[in-house]
């Protein structure tokens, strides 16, 4: 049997209450400060947990107590149009017949689950009847199910920026930036969440009447793989970032000694019709001779030819 009905104070406060057997979850979306006196009011929780509810400051950590477990969670929510990843925190109450959980809305798959054990009467059966640890388990595999999909981003946006960094036509400092800031986050969520779940394994096992093992297990392995990718994915942008820089150092070396072969080239003819521009009498004259005219463009040739010869000599050009 489940009893879903919401209280007036719940309407307003965003709080789900889903019922199965002796099974109750209370899921609060987006808490506000009245959702901190719901708590204090409705529950026996350390006061210091509930104030760390509505910290922004919290580092994933499991705080053990004779009737319940506190736990904060940190996962990334990618955002698609700036390409980068914003950290969320949420945390849950762990207790023998209750599971109380507060969240974000951006983190779909806390918003997915609710509305699923809302009204599929075979999940809450599924998910409920085995304690309340279980049903912690199934919304964190969750969660970090619908991390991969960031995963396989981040390795496509990989892809993308190695045909960047060797394509001359595009500049990728700002894409390498980008991805490399991402991946520092990632990870700096997702490694301290392994070690929690690897810790919780054996916490929760008092408020599961299943073996937990097996599925914390196999969560800390999905765990694993993402760590060592975003490993791999790190030290592959390091290596882009490395290239690029060489190859813009080598591009702007290229272009300064055209820079410098054109200036050496077009010296001379300064050098001469500078001089022969001022009003001065210089050898020559060049108004009446046009012989001198000539012998003057033969020097400045052989002066440009002299410089190309000079620069091809040391493999400049």
């Amino acid at each position: 049997m489940t009893q879903n009905t919401k209280s007036p104070v719940e309407k307003r406060l965003n709080i789900k209450t889903i019922q199965q057997g002796d099974l109750t979850w209370v899921d609060i979306s987006d808490p506000s400060e009245e959702a901190k006196k719901f708590l204090t009011e409705n529950y026996k929780f350390h006061p210091m947990d509930i104030e760390d509810c509505f910290s922004r400051r919290q580092l994933s950590k499991v705080d053990e107590y004779e009737n319940y477990l506190f736990i904060v969670f940190h996962f990334p929510v990618y955002d698609k149009v700036t390409k980068l990843s914003t950290v969320q925190q949420w945390v849950a109450f762990v207790s023998d017949k209750s599971l109380v959980t507060l969240h974000p809305s951006s983190l779909k798959a806390m918003e997915d689950s609710r509305q699923e054990f809302e009204f599929d009467e075979d999940s809450r059966k599924e998910y409920f009847s085995h304690g309340s640890g279980y049903l912690l388990y199934a919304l964190v595999d969750r969660t970090v199910d619908f991390y991969f999909p960031v995963l396989d981003k981040i390795l496509s946006l990989l892809d993308g920026i190695e045909d960047s960094v060797f394509d001359e036509g595009i500049e990728a400092a700002k894409e390498i930036s980008v991805l490399r800031r991402d991946i520092v986050v990632q990870r700096r969520v997702m490694f301290p969440t392994r070690a929690l779940l690897i810790e919780l394994e054996n916490k929760l096992k008092r408020f599961a009447n299943t073996n937990l093992s097996v599925y914390y297990g196999d969560l800390v392995d999905h765990m694993s793989k993402i760590c060592e990718t975003l490993d791999e994915c790190k030290d592959t942008i390091e290596v882009f970032k490395d290239a690029d820089y060489t190859l813009s150092g080598y591009r702007a070396n290229r272009m300064i000694r055209i820079l410098a072969v054109t200036l050496a080239m077009v010296l001379p003819f300064i050098i001469v019709t500078g001089l022969y521009s001022m009003n001065i009498k210089l050898p020559g004259n060049l108004q009446n001779n046009v012989g001198t005219f000539y012998i003057l463009l033969s020097i400045m040739l052989a002066a440009t030819g002299g410089v190309l010869y000079f620069f091809h000599k040391k493999r400049l050009i």
